[in-house]
């Protein structure tokens, strides 16, 4: 037993027009939503660039930071190595340590000496 629906549309012109008027609205809707859309784009983008540009930086800081410790580290042992040189070259102002120098260093010695060397006895 199939029975018939009750409801009856009407197809008039008002009908008519108030479908047409809800298409309207609805494809207004629509458009709003894209331009919408398209603003939201266009404000990532602004957010994007400066965000990648910051990035950028940072990591450019960080590495330039690595190297600054890097090089502090390389100027305390040039330091060091450079002071050592300067008490060695006033060392070598004295002539007794010139001679004592010289006969650890390069084994020198006057007629009838023996030489023996001994490790710690030569600055570095």
């Amino acid at each position: 037993m199939s029975k018939k629906p009750s409801v009856v549309q009407l197809n008039n012109d008002f009908i008519k027009d108030e479908n047409l008027k809800k298409r309207y609205e609805a494809e207004e809707i629509r458009q709003k939503n894209r331009f919408m859309a398209w603003v939201l784009i266009f404000v990532m983008l602004l957010f994007i660039l400066p965000t990648y540009n910051l990035v950028r930086s940072y990591l450019t800081l960080q590495s330039r930071k690595a190297e600054v410790v890097q090089l502090r580290k390389d100027y305390a042992k040039l330091k060091k190595r450079t002071d050592n040189q300067q008490t060695l070259a006033k060392q070598l102002k004295n002539d007794t340590f010139v001679a004592k120098y010289a006969r650890a260093k390069y084994y020198f010695s006057k007629d009838g000496e023996k030489v023996y060397p001994l490790p710690d006895l030569l600055p570095k």
